[in-house]
């Protein structure tokens, strides 16, 4: 699923925005990438207008962001870093606006369907087990999972662990919080029973599942990129979304809420793997070069892989199975015409391998 880069710092904007200083998220609206666009410059110009041209912070693949108060307090978790930064320009009270952050972010549960990323709303959806729970330990080793733990927690990040910088007119203060070592790792457990579903479902390799995740939103389930393409595995609604709903007998497109839920998004990510694998590619006869042309479909389209061997589908599938498939992977590697999908097919297939055990 082709997708821009994760976390996005705007400079001088090119939508002409209202002064109002909410955006708030309706579903109708976005219908289409040129609404999307629309919101994301909208949401982006109330972001420069209170923080500063160099401070603009937006949600992509592999990065939470949150605004809270009125715009003046945000929350950011770098899920491949493993990074959560809590930050506040508020002039009244930030050490109050940091600690309401901190406890919030702490305890975000995994489904993000109603939650507004382009908006200051105060809409987090909390769970019994938070989405970062084990993920965080406390100052005494402990995981977060209730409100006590994370407000004893968040008052000592306030008094031992607060920073103060300077940029343009404000000064942010902000706490730091490291995730554990292991934090990939947890995030792809927690999503083995749904990846298994989908795998016994649609007949792909657990292992590449979770290639594709790790890859895409490192496991991140509110992952969102400036083309739109949503959830854990990237799903584009207007391409890999009509495949996956036609192949499901269904009319039309999957909405945002829909592919933003976890089990929705695995499920349908799956399906558009085993739609490249079964169908658009299904002539590739050696698996592992039909591995390797999946792989890079998945990020920018079957078309533009068979296109690397030949502008005749029939004779570019005959070219590939000539080939052994460490000649198909260093071509695709090395002559796919985009530079994305060269470093994908990379670092997916360097993925795969530490997930076989799977």
């Amino acid at each position: 699923m082709k997708k821009l880069i994760p976390l996005v710092l705007i400079a001088p904007l090119l939508v002409s925005c209202s002064s109002d200083k909410k955006s708030v998220f309706h579903e109708d609206w976005v219908k289409d990438t040129n609404g999307f666009d629309i919101l994301m410059g909208q949401f982006a110009h109330n972001i420069e207008n209170i923080w500063g041209i160099n401070e603009v912070l937006i949600a992509g693949p592999k990065d939470y962001v949150k605004y809270s108060d009125n715009y003046y307090t945000r929350s950011h978790i770098n899920f491949e870093s493993g990074k959560i930064t809590i930050e506040s320009i508020s002039g009244t009270n930030p050490m109050a606006s940091l600690r309401d952050a901190i406890i919030t972010t702490l305890l975000i549960g995994e489904n993000p369907g109603n939650v507004d990323l382009y908006s200051d709303a105060n809409d987090i959806n909390l769970s019994q087990e938070p989405l970062l729970y084990g993920q965080v330990l406390d100052n005494t080793g402990q995981p977060i999972r209730w409100q006590g733990r994370a407000g004893t927690f968040a008052d000592y990040l306030l008094k031992y662990k607060l920073h103060r910088r300077v940029s343009g007119m404000h000064v942010i203060w902000s706490v730091t919080i490291p995730m554990v070592p292991n934090h990939l790792n947890q995030r792809a457990h927690r999503y083995l029973p749904m990846v298994r579903k989908a795998s016994d479902q649609y007949g792909v390799d657990v292992s590449l599942i979770l290639a594709i995740m790790q890859t895409e939103s490192s496991f991140n389930p509110y992952a969102i990129s400036n083309s739109d393409a949503l959830g854990l595995m990237q799903v584009v609604q207007h391409t890999a979304g009509v495949d996956v709903f036609r192949m499901k007998g269904k009319w039309g497109k999957p909405s945002r809420s829909y592919l933003l839920d976890p089990e929705n998004n695995i499920d349908a990510g799956t399906a558009y793997l085993s739609i490249l694998q079964n169908n658009y590619l299904a002539g590739i006869t050696d698996p592992q070069s039909r591995r390797y042309a999946v792989i890079t479909a998945y990020n920018g389209g079957a078309g533009s892989v068979l296109k690397v061997f030949s502008s005749n589908k029939d004779k570019a599938v005959a070219i590939i199975n000539a080939m052994p498939p460490t000649e198909v992977y260093r071509i695709l590697v090395r002559k796919h015409p985009a530079a994305e999908s060269r470093r994908y097919l990379y670092k997916v297939d360097k993925a795969q391998r530490s997930y076989f055990r799977y």
